[in-house]
């Protein structure tokens, strides 16, 4: 009988019913075949009577291997999936969805229709298609810069337009509607609910009276439209042949036969659904790969300027841009709109090798996972490389490795008409916009229908012109959030009316954690008193438009050597640049950055203040440089802007006023009553599941806390969930009553230039205190010198003085933040305005998640520090973590704004199961090695083969803090996916002598080696002096084992570690 199939845990009489994700189901298959592998077995109505019959049964394939095999058309034939099934409904024997050979419709219509997509009959559909493509450039255009666009929705427009008026001779005008087409909205829902038929029982259907009138409904939508459709040719038959004239006039050259009126408009519903939904699903991915990927957008656009430039793309240039279809084949590689086929053997047979297969079982072959096969596309296969498809790559690949538009006799009849449009909408959007993400940080969530598309992603549309268009958008969708209610609009960039006369200054950003943006902020809030009008704006807003008009002021940050998310593309374009492109520009830079990447710091600033400079830009003051992890940071900014300051106003010609700008405050309620106030839901919106207390009450505390997900949001092990929190209420009240303010007071602030704060609009002080800014943050220097020029005692200027004196022993290492030194120093006559002005917006924080989406697709689990310790200053209000406090004090079925951010590329678990990881950890730095456990635990216990890993954890004691050690760790121990080495800081006689992780390392040392040499990949997590030392340590295990002296062993680690060695590191 062969190897059995692997299969799932089951419920009796529904069987995986409830595996399967009801809205997403891609996204459970696609965790099933992470588990389980190449293939696996669903039975999904859970007829169980053993064995079950060939039709209850769903085999996935999800190896090129097995999806070779199946592309045997004499053996496997397409089959009628379950979901198609439903789908007939509507379009019964229409070409996708007939069923062949019963059917013989299929065969009359393929015959008559295919050489209506010849490469001639195409070609004489540009105009048409063109002039659709027209509409969406003209409402992109009205739109402008600061205009918030779907261009899923809009691409829907344009691909159901096009097919309808190229086909049909038939305008739908759907760029006239403020909503999609009645059709596609029907359309739409249709192809949910057939989706959700196909996996329900019959019983349980039959019982969904409104869900069931509902989908009546809509098929009577869809047969209205393709009924308008065929009356209105009909009347009025257009002068050139389309396709529906075929239908309706062509006579098949083997039988004489036409179509029947019932065919035809089946098949008519056909091309409108499938022709339009797969068209606008590759244009977005499309755009969203070329967004994640700024030197793919380069070159794209390099290709399109050197062989059309500004001139509209004609039929003439359709397939004469190498770049452009190397694109779209990556981008259906990674997104097959498609992203499944269904085969069935003809006869019982065995495939693999080794899984036999009855008669007339359903085989999905899993296009979605066949397409990331690491065996046809390399160890890198998940990444978005378009050049993997040039120079006659594509042509050399192996049989049926790439297969979006299905395969054989029943592949895809429309794809060339599909192929040439998407061509002409690509080349003329780039060539009339610049594109940027709304949300610099969105990585792909999915919908799917039929087809699958990019869910929730939405882009700014900039008008390609040589006038500067700045924008400013929050470096996180969080921080977005929390500023503007969850409504998408951009903020505004440039300062208050009466600014006019102000020379222009122009303030861009690179930020991904808020660090350079809050400078940023800084920046253009303080320009009016400076004689300054200040537009600010993300670098990618400027990218080939920077502004000439007025000085160019940068802040910038690298991450691990990379631009932040919001900088990449300008940064792409700007270190490809030619001549003396930026002789008309004067700039300066400040570079955030840490030392703790030692090789990385500073990289993009320096680049961006040296490729400026040599392509003819002057530069207006030495570039300046923050790190993160020192003392100096913030005295590195205020020294740097002063400077700044300085330089501008003598380069201008400028004078101060002190009263240009400012913070107003203004009470607008006495707070004795308390306000409703209606909230609509919001979908970044997470929900607490467990927190829980991990360590005795003698060890410092670490949490476990799950969360369950917002719909549609996914994530993998090793990825980061970001925060948005909120200050600790002792802190907030301590403000509250420094100023003699109650928590329930509203004001309302107004601003003379560009703020983060919510501006114009009654707001409680308390939330503006809470989640709007930054109340531990130690004082810069720049902030004592607003204090000493405050009404002051001579006491607290003597106070004050002696801060400044020696401010990184006195206040940076103390952490004395702006509230702390006005608590000492009552004497200090500040206003609010003035306070809140001092302070940075809040920043989003991020922690490594410790979960795996195997374990649950739609939860993810934390594992947290709490900081709540005495005050290094010596005061007597502890000192209190702002995320972790805020963390530790959820409760189950509270609401909390998150996101999920990916890690470093090289911070996740490989694919190659048969490689060992060895993890390198202390506290609670073990939360993603858990993640990365608790998969490789889930693909074991499916029946898969796993490598032993190492995990060496560093902690006090077995007793007090061994997280998860007599739980998780000792069961994946126990089945033989992990090998625990602890190190025990104040236990060493439970951990071999070993005091810290680095030391367990050494003493392992000949069993870190063995798993090097089974091609290992090591994983650090911690502090950075968790990091320094195990770095050391394996630098001398080299340096032993080799014979060689510290400067050659450190050279050989940094060769032999070269993709097989990641860390994260925090504070």
């Amino acid at each position: 009988m062969g190897t059995p199939i692997p299969t799932p845990p089951a419920v009796p009489f529904l069987g995986h019913v409830n595996t399967i994700d009801k809205d997403l189901p891609i996204r459970s298959l696609n965790l099933l075949a992470r588990q389980y592998g190449e293939i696996y077995q669903l039975n999904v109505l859970g007829k169980c009577s053993p064995p079950p019959r060939a039709g209850d049964k769903r085999i996935f394939a999800n190896s090129y291997a097995l999806q070779n095999e199946l592309s045997d058309e004499k053996r496997f034939p397409k089959k009628i999936g379950k979901n198609l099934d439903e789908v007939r409904n509507a379009s019964g024997d229409g070409l996708f969805t007939a069923k062949v050979p019963e059917e013989k419709n299929w065969y009359l219509a393929h015959r008559l229709l295919m050489p209506c997509f010849s490469a001639a009959n195409v070609y004489n559909m540009t105009d048409d298609m063109m002039d659709i493509i027209s509409q969406l450039v003209l409402k992109w255009e009205r739109f402008g810069a600061k205009g918030i666009i779907d261009p899923s929705a809009d691409f829907t427009r344009v691909t159901l337009d096009a097919i309808s008026l190229c086909a049909m001779s038939y305008r739908l005008n759907s760029f006239y509607r403020e909503d999609l087409h009645p059709f596609a909205i029907a359309m739409g829902d249709f192809l949910i609910e057939s989706g959700r038929r196909a996996n329900r029982p019959a019983i349980v259907q039959s019982m969904m009276s409104g869900t069931n009138a509902k989908y009546e409904e809509d098929q009577r939508i869809l047969g209205q439209l393709v009924d308008e459709i065929l009356d209105e040719h009909r009347a009025h038959p257009p002068e050139k042949q389309d396709i529906l004239s075929v239908m309706l006039n062509g006579r098949d050259k083997d039988t004489g036969l036409g179509l029947s009126d019932d065919n035809i408009k089946r098949n008519l519903l056909t091309f409108l659904i499938a022709g339009h939904e797969t068209t606008s699903g590759l244009l977005t991915f499309t755009v969203y790969y070329l967004l994640k990927n700024p030197e793919a957008m380069r070159k794209l656009r390099e290709e399109i300027e050197t062989k059309i430039g500004d001139r509209p793309m004609t039929a003439q240039d359709v397939n004469k841009l190498p770049y452009l279809i190397a694109v779209m084949r990556e981008s259906l590689r990674l997104g097959p709109t498609a992203p499944a086929r269904t085969v069935m053997p003809f006869e019982d047979t065995t495939i693999g090798g080794k899984y036999f297969v009855e008669k007339g079982t359903s085989i999905i072959i899993n296009t979605f996972n066949t397409h990331r096969d690491p065996a046809v596309w390399g160890e890198d296969a998940e990444k978005f490389r378009p050049e993997r498809m040039l120079d006659g790559k594509f042509e050399a690949l192996p049989p049926n490795a790439w297969q979006p538009f299905g395969f054989g006799m029943r592949a895809c009849i429309g794809r060339p008409f599909a192929w040439q449009e998407a061509q002409l909408a690509l080349v003329t959007v780039l060539q009339r916009f610049d594109l940027v993400m709304h949300d610099p940080t969105y990585e792909l969530e999915l919908k799917q229908t039929l087809t699958i598309k990019p869910h929730n992603f939405v882009i700014h549309a900039l008008p390609r012109k040589n006038a500067p268009r700045l924008f400013a958008l929050p470096s996180a969708r969080l921080r977005q959030e929390a500023s503007d209610g969850g409504a998408r609009r951009a903020p505004s960039t440039t300062v208050a009316p009466g600014a006019a006369a102000l020379q222009p200054l122009y303030v861009l950003y690179g930020s991904n954690t808020g660090n350079s943006e809050s400078f940023a902020q800084r920046l253009a809030s303080d320009a009016p008193a400076y004689g300054f009008r200040a537009s600010i704006g993300t670098l990618d807003s400027a990218s080939a438009h920077l502004p000439t008009d007025g000085p160019l002021v940068i802040v910038t940050a690298s991450f691990e050597g990379q631009p932040a998310d919001n900088a990449a593309h300008f940064f792409e374009w700007l270190t490809n640049v030619q001549g003396d492109a930026f002789s008309a520009i004067k700039y300066a830079v400040f570079g955030c950055g840490n030392r703790d990447w030692v090789k990385t710091y500073q990289r993009v600033p320096t680049a961006i203040d040296e490729t400026l400079q040599a392509h003819g830009a002057t530069r207006l003051v030495e570039r300046g440089e923050g790190d993160a992890g020192g003392a100096e940071f913030f005295e590195a900014f205020d020294n740097w802007e002063k400077a700044l300051w300085e330089k501008l106003s003598e380069a201008y010609g400028t004078t101060s006023n002190a009263d240009a700008t400012g913070l107003d405050v203004k009470i607008v309620s006495p707070g004795t009553a308390r306000a409703e106030v209606l909230r609509q839901k919001d979908t970044a919106l997470g929900t607490v599941v467990v927190n829980e207390l991990l360590t005795s009450p003698n060890a410092p505390a670490k949490r476990h806390i799950e969360f369950a997900l917002p719909e549609g949001m996914t994530y993998r092990a090793g990825d980061y969930l970001a925060i948005l929190p909120v200050n600790p209420e002792r802190i907030v009240r301590r403000a509250l009553a420094r100023f003699g303010l109650s928590a329930e007071q509203e004001i309302e602030l107004s601003a003379g230039g560009p703020t983060s704060l919510p501006v114009n609009k009654p707001i409680s002080v308390s939330t503006i205190l809470g989640g709007y800014v930054e109340l531990s943050q130690p004082a810069t220097t720049r902030d004592l010198d607003i204090l000493l020029k405050a009404k002051n005692s001579d006491a607290s200027i003597k106070a004050l003085q002696n801060l400044s004196t020696n401010y990184a022993e006195n206040v940076f290492k103390k952490r004395l933040s702006v509230l702390d030194i006005l608590e000492e120093n009552r004497d200090i006559d500040l206003p609010l305005s003035g306070f809140l002005q001092m302070l940075p917006s809040m920043r989003i924080r991020q922690y490594s998640i410790s979960s795996s989406p195997l374990w649950n697709a739609q939860h993810v689990t934390l594992t947290i520090s709490v900081i709540d310790a005495p005050a290094i200053s010596g005061r007597s209000e502890p000192f209190l973590g702002v995320a972790s406090t805020y963390l530790a004090g959820l409760r189950t079925g509270d609401k909390v704004q998150l996101s999920v951010r990916a890690s470093n590329a090289a911070f996740h678990p490989p694919t190659d199961l048969s490689v060992p990881l060895v993890m390198m950890c202390a506290g609670s730095g073990l939360a993603p090695m858990r993640g990365f456990l608790q998969e490789r635990a889930m693909q074991k216990q499916a029946g898969r083969e796993v490598a032993k890993s190492l995990l060496f954890f560093g902690c006090r004691s077995p007793h007090e803090d061994f997280l998860y050690g007599e739980k998780e760790l000792k069961e994946w121990s126990e089945l033989g996916v992990v090998d625990v080495r602890p190190a025990f800081s104040r236990s060493t006689g439970d951990s071999d002598g070993c005091r810290h992780v680095q030391d367990r390392v050494l003493h392992d040392k000949m069993d870190v080696v063995r798993a090097f040499l089974k091609d290992g990949k090591f994983f650090v997590c911690g502090a950075n002096k968790v990091a320094a030392g195990v770095k050391e340590v394996l630098v001398e295990i080299i340096k032993e084992t080799r014979h060689l002296d510290d400067a050659a062993a450190l050279t050989t680690f940094d060769e032999i570690m070269n993709g097989r060695y990641a860390t994260d590191i925090f504070e």
